[in-house]
């Protein structure tokens, strides 16, 4: 078997002991003579999945009981209408920060069924900082507060919580399960599962329970977290194989000590990686030190004409999918999870051995 370092975006890796698992489950799944994929999503068997991995990320995120916990469809992108449909009457107001592209089309999206205010904007320079929070210009009357914790794109993140006393909306898709986390200080989390949760096509949800209850009337059914959360994510067929998979990797993340162990790997491996970059006249990186993200690390070369042949080399090498974001362009290195400290260390290797020969 070959496997290469894979630094997609996201898709992004799994861990090779949860695809080991699948493979020798596929046929066969605990005993039922059939995959996850063709059983009852009904059934006593999944049933018990469900719950078992709501119990697991209920465990690994301290999330606290007064909050529902769950698993739709739709990825991150349709959480961002779901936010304004279940925490806003037509005509509220909501806050917005865009610090990039997804914080961008979240505001825009809400724009289509509330007042979506944009309180702080860092499009000014290419999304490669963070405003200060002192200078957000929040509204009275917002129902609720929206950012994007980590921007996958430019590879900006937050190191704080903003504050404030309305409910916090947060987009963690691409930093979920990377580290503790206070849930309580927020009222809802949602995270597309691509990153370090599983396949794409199941959603986490995290939400305080009161807040359920500010469902506009004539919400569709399934466009409401209420419902979800009264028929544990059940409310139609689920996508099982997906729910399969994030069962899988809770477990192994439980295994590997929890969020606490995960963040400590995390931190090294960015740290390498950024002490790389900024040690080299070849490469560098354009987002401010005090927000670079720890998941998604852009670097670009000092002459971009080489960019081809860095990624002709680095896919030779089996380090793939470093192209950058086709809207900034450069490379990126996403870092999440299940991409191991040796995956870190042999990409810094390529990137010292590719500045002496092209210097």
């Amino acid at each position: 078997m070959s496997r290469v370092f894979n630094f997609s975006a996201g898709p992004a890796a799994l861990p090779l002991e949860v695809l080991e698992t699948i493979r020798e489950d596929l046929p066969d799944w605990q005993g039922t003579g059939m995959s996850v994929m063709e059983i009852s999503h009904r059934s006593k068997q999944f049933v018990a999945l469900a719950a078992r991995a709501e119990a697991n990320v209920r465990e690994l995120l301290s999330i606290p009981d007064d909050y529902s916990v769950l698993f739709p469809q739709g990825g991150a992108t349709l959480q961002m209408a779901m936010a304004p449909l279940n925490l806003t009457a037509p005509g509220d107001t909501a806050d917005y920060v865009v610090t990039g592209s997804w914080g961008k089309k979240a505001a825009g999206e809400a724009g289509k069924f509330c007042d979506a205010r944009v309180v702080a904007d860092a499009s000014d320079e290419k999304f490669t900082y963070i405003p200060d929070e002192s200078s957000w210009n929040r509204s009275d009357d917002a129902a609720y507060l929206h950012y994007t914790p980590n921007e996958t794109i430019a590879g900006v993140e937050f190191h704080f919580v903003p504050g404030g006393d309305v409910p916090l909306v947060a987009d963690m898709s691409s930093t979920i399960l990377s580290r503790p986390i206070d849930v309580s200080r927020f009222g809802v989390i949602y995270a597309g599962a691509q990153k370090n949760i599983g396949p794409a096509g199941i959603t986490l949800v995290i939400v305080r329970n009161d807040l359920l209850e500010r469902v506009r009337p004539g919400n569709a059914h399934l466009m409401t977290w209420k419902a979800y959360a009264e028929s544990d994510s059940m409310t139609n067929t689920p996508p099982t194989f997906a729910w399969y998979v994030a069962d899988l990797v809770f477990r192994y993340l439980k295994d590997r000590g929890g969020l606490g162990a995960v963040a400590e790997v995390n931190e090294r491996k960015a740290r390498k990686l950024y002490a790389a970059i900024d040690n080299s006249a070849f490469y560098s990186n354009p987002v401010r030190e005090d927000c670079r993200s720890w998941m998604n690390v852009p670097f670009i070369l000092a002459d971009d004409a080489l960019d081809s042949k860095f990624l002709e080399e680095s896919n030779a090498a089996g380090l793939t999918n470093l192209k950058g974001h086709r809207s900034v362009g450069g490379m990126r290195a996403s870092i999440y999870n299940a991409v191991g400290e040796d995956a870190v260390d042999t990409l810094i290797d390529f990137m010292s051995h590719f500045e002496m020969n092209h210097a």
